[in-house]
């Protein structure tokens, strides 16, 4: 998305922008929960989008015990959205003729005229810059960075998606108008509505989307996570339908010894679970030449944040600032010294947020991060940027 947002930010500043997108199809589908920060919100209608029922508005925090137990509460308005809306509104924002699916970028060559892209299908394009948004495996940060590469933080996430409709009763007033969690030792579980599938709002068709944050040793259990029934390792991440029985049985078998009752139930009804190894990322460099990357090409964050969107959102915003010049190299080292030290804070106040969840517990920094696992820290601190703005 972050490549969407810089296309319709510069698209509306007078460039003529090209979006080359390596998958074939659409990406609508991917149903994973964001929460639609106020400056992520304020972007969007910036160019022009209605974001009136961009996602589920929710008043309240509450942090349930293994028992089942309200712990906590507070009072906390936000929107809650999925991927796949923001998605939709960014792709049917962004005209068809100049949005080319399935064309993987392969490599550069750039002089002082302009960038020349080379495509895995043969195919060329020349431009008077190029912006790497390819997300955490990066093809063009490669080109210039080889050696930075995620990584992993010691704990994984898993994801899932449930419907409503499917909720018992009272299940669905102690959580559906919240972010609801659940703090077992070392670990973090939370819920919270989304949209229904086709960005569906209405009572009743709406989904809940759920986080489990679990500790997961590097050298053993990492491994065994990301093995699939065939024997093959995945590096970085393992597609959803791969994911190995036992290791969603383990995953089920755990949450009946340590969640709230509520959220049994809903991990019960998951059909298929997303799991998400929790990587860092920080870019020493976001341009070269006529080269700039942004969003999770850029810097990787800690979910913990809640802050992937919005980040993106201001990079695009930034480089289309930047580039309202005609020095194009001179615009992208403006828009570096910018966005570098934004993103170093960000992925460091997630590192710090989240230490507590990782597998060894044996640095100055895991000990100190313990005090953001108690209920009021978690209500006040998990998801919510203005923290991290004071």
């Amino acid at each position: 998305m972050s490549g969407l947002l810089a296309a319709l930010m510069l698209k509306q500043d007078g460039w003529r922008v090209e979006v080359f997108e390596r998958a074939e199809g659409g990406l609508a589908g991917r149903g994973a929960g964001i929460v639609a920060q106020p400056e992520m919100i304020a972007r969007l209608a910036g160019i022009g989008l209605d974001t009136r029922e961009i996602g589920v508005s929710v008043t309240a925090r509450r942090v349930f015990d293994g028992e089942g137990r309200l712990v906590a509460s507070s009072v906390c308005p936000q929107v809650l959205t999925a991927w796949e809306r923001v998605y939709h509104m960014l792709r049917g924002a962004f005209p068809d003729a100049h949005y080319h699916p399935g064309r993987s970028f392969a490599a550069l060559r750039q002089d002082a005229s302009g960038v020349l892209a080379y495509f895995s299908d043969g195919g060329t394009e020349r431009a008077d810059l190029l912006i790497g948004a390819d997300g955490l495996r990066s093809t063009v940060r490669q080109q210039f960075l080889p050696a930075v590469a995620p990584l992993y933080a010691g704990y994984v996430a898993w994801r899932a998606i449930v419907a409503e409709r499917g909720l018992p009763a009272q299940i669905h007033d102690d959580l559906f108008d919240a972010l609801a969690f659940c703090l077992p030792p070392g670990e973090q579980f939370l819920g919270y509505p989304i949209a229904g599938p086709d960005d569906d709002l209405r009572f009743g068709h709406r989904r809940y989307n759920i986080v489990w944050y679990r500790p997961a040793e590097p050298t053993r259990e990492l491994p065994w996570l990301l093995t699939d029934d065939s024997g093959v390792l995945h590096a970085i991440s393992i597609p959803p339908p791969l994911i190995r029985r036992e290791a969603i049985a383990a995953m089920r078998a755990a949450a009946e010894r340590l969640l709230a009752p509520q959220f049994r139930v809903i991990v019960h009804s998951i059909q298929e679970p997303l799991l998400q190894p929790i990587y860092d990322l920080e870019s020493p460099r976001l341009c070269f030449g006529r080269v700039a990357i942004i969003g999770d090409a850029a810097f990787v964050a800690r979910p913990h944040v809640a802050a992937g969107l919005s980040k993106a959102a201001d990079d695009a915003a930034a480089l289309a600032t930047a580039l309202e010049t005609d020095d194009v190299a001179g615009a992208l080292h403006r828009f570096e010294a910018e966005r570098l030290s934004e993103g170093r804070k960000i992925v460091g106040r997630a590192r710090h947020l989240g230490a507590y969840l990782q597998a060894t517990r044996n640095t100055e920094e895991q000990e100190r991060s313990v005090r953001h696992s108690i209920p009021k820290a978690v209500l006040s601190e998990t998801a919510l940027l203005d923290f991290l703005h004071r």
